[in-house]
């Protein structure tokens, strides 16, 4: 049951995508929707003018109440320009620059009106952690840096400068330096620990996210497989009749047939692929038994030469290469079944193909065993790349190596004897279902690899070069060497 995943693409830039779904690179923050953004600072505007109005005429504090709502209404007019621009753009996908830069205004305006209002003896100084906590757990750290760094600057600014606190008139309230020092140490640690704690538990977060989602594609993918069983248990069982009495018929035609003659020829012939059908049948019926202990371990050239023989025989070179560093042996693999399977699917693929050439080789360093998987063919079309691996995804063209082995078949079952009568071609191969690759891949995957595919990339060896499809399967050497 295999099959290859379109190529037919022209030769272009290389590149190599991870199909395992897992990522090493760093927490990346999507920020909030600008609609998100623009109902937080309406929230703080009405608060903030609630405040200012409350103080002023509730409490007859005399503040600069005229530069107070200047400020307020700049944010104010902020928020409508951003408002327009979320109804010219008709979207409001979280992006985590603009959070940024919205975030630094919202710490800059507030910094303005505490230094108006009586900077850090201003009770409402407390706010200045909240813009930087929300960064830190929105955005990628760099961001989140650079707002936690201008909120400790506003900080420094406002312990350094800002206007007497609004009290009662003809009462003098002024705190001390040193209580006010307390308190700008206080906002840094506020800053630095609330930042730092949201950061960490977003980042858990996302990894959960990560985890939960990669968990449920390899239950997906198991599911898939373990359908694809059933199905080929049901075939096994449904097609044991047809073939039966298919091989009755070809015995009869045999019997009935004179002993060097073409219907004799043919029905040798029928009778030769109805039982390798019937032998792959039964493959696919039987449980799985224990590995043999003489063959639980093997070569990695082994390995790969036994990937590659049942390929051979077709106008292909096939290329099988091991390379180590200088000086050290090729390490002994386990000889797994998925691995042979899945190997021989993808080499089987870069047959179906390629040119004139199939490379597959084995590069080993100190902590990897990464086998290539190379041919001279088109390569894999642009559309098809990004969706290799997942089920049923396929354009596969008419098979180079399916008529090869068609032609040879028939070439052996009528070696010399010329005929008199005209034969109809052999039939192409009709195109695949799209599980080979999905079926390669989830095996290979099984046993700790990685799979990635990409554009062939320039080989300048002794062997020529190679730009057309590459398939690479990388391990972690514990994984499938022997130890010693």
């Amino acid at each position: 049951m295999t099959s290859t995943e379109a190529r037919m693409a022209p030769h272009g830039a290389s590149s190599s995508e991870p199909l395992n779904g897992w990522s090493d690179a760093p927490r990346r923050g999507r920020g909030f929707s600008l609609r998100t953004l623009i109902v937080l600072r309406w929230l703080t505007i009405i608060g903030q003018s609630a405040a200012i109005l409350t103080a002023h005429q509730g409490l007859h504090f005399p503040l600069p109440l005229w530069p107070c709502l200047i400020v307020i209404a700049v944010s104010a007019a902020v928020n409508v320009g951003a408002m327009a621009r979320v109804r010219r753009l008709e979207a409001s996908l979280p992006d985590g620059r603009t959070t940024a830069i919205h975030l630094g205004f919202d710490i800059f305006q507030l910094g303005v009106l505490l230094g108006l209002t009586g900077g850090l003896e201003n009770p409402f100084c407390l706010l200045l952690v909240a813009p930087v906590t929300i960064a830190a757990a929105a955005l990628p750290a760099r961001q989140a840096l650079v707002l936690g760094v201008l909120a400790l600057i506003a900080v420094g600014v406002l312990f350094f400068w800002s206007e007497p606190l609004p009290w009662r008139p003809h009462e003098n309230f002024h705190l001390p330096t040193l209580y006010r020092l307390g308190m700008a140490m206080a906002l840094v640690t506020g800053v630095v620990f609330t930042a730092g704690y949201a950061w960490r538990v977003a980042a858990d977060a996302e990894k959960l996210e990560l985890a939960l989602a990669t968990t449920q594609d390899v239950l997906q993918r198991e599911q898939r497989l373990a359908a694809l069983g059933g199905l080929a248990a049901a075939a096994a069982h449904e097609l044991g009749t047809p073939l039966a009495t298919i091989q009755v018929v070809a015995k009869e035609l045999q019997r009935a047939s004179a002993p060097d003659s073409d219907a004799a020829e043919d029905a040798a012939l029928i009778l030769q692929q109805a039982e390798r059908c019937r032998g792959i049948l039964t493959q696919l019926s039987q449980q799985p038994e224990g590995d043999d202990a003489l063959y639980a371990d093997v070569s990695l050239k082994a390995l790969l030469e036994e990937v590659v023989e049942p390929h051979r025989g077709f106008d292909l070179a096939f290329d099988v290469l091991v390379k180590t560093p200088p000086g050290q042996p090729a390490p002994r693999v386990r000889r797994m079944p998925e691995v042979i399977h899945g190997l021989s699917t993808l080499v089987e693929n870069a047959a179906d193909f390629a040119k004139t050439t199939v490379r597959v080789q084995a590069v080993v360093d100190a902590g990897w065993i990464e086998i290539e998987i190379l041919d001279d063919g088109p390569g894999f079309a642009g559309d098809i790349l990004p969706r290799l691996g997942e089920p049923y995804v396929t354009s596969r063209p008419q098979g180079k190596a399916r008529q090869a082995l068609a032609a040879q078949i028939a070439a052996a079952a009528r070696p010399s004897k010329p005929r008199t009568t005209v034969e109809p071609p052999i039939a192409p191969s009709q195109g695949g279902m799209g599980l080979g690759f999905f079926i390669a891949r989830t095996l290979l995957e099984r046993t700790g690899g990685s799979v990635s595919v990409g554009q062939g990339l320039p080989q300048s060896d002794a062997k020529g070069s190679l730009r057309g499809a590459r398939v690479a399967v990388r391990w972690a050497r514990p994984a499938l060497e022997v130890a010693a």
